[in-house]
């Protein structure tokens, strides 16, 4: 059986800003879970964690955000679940 030829198919790249983690390129060594504006960018709308690969966080920070927003949300800080959080 003969290969199809798929070059018709495929898509041109997409040129996009490049991915870098915040908390590498400031400096940032400890992450502090009292503070719940810092933490808002890595929340959605419905107050769950956004994924590295759109916040662009190395995994290292990835795990300490995640530790900081549930010691957030234990001490009553930011919500568990929330409806328009922003």
């Amino acid at each position: 059986m003969a290969k199809r030829n798929n070059y018709r198919f495929r898509k041109a790249p997409v040129e996009r800003a490049k991915k870098y983690c915040r908390f590498k390129k400031n400096g940032i060594k400890y992450i502090d879970y009292k503070n719940p504006d810092f933490l808002m960018p890595f929340i959605n709308e419905q107050g769950k964690l956004l994924p590295r690969r759109i916040t662009g966080t190395s995994l290292k920070y990835q795990r300490k955000i995640a530790t900081a927003v549930k010691r957030c949300r234990h001490i009553a800080l930011l919500p568990y679940v929330a409806d328009q959080l922003k």
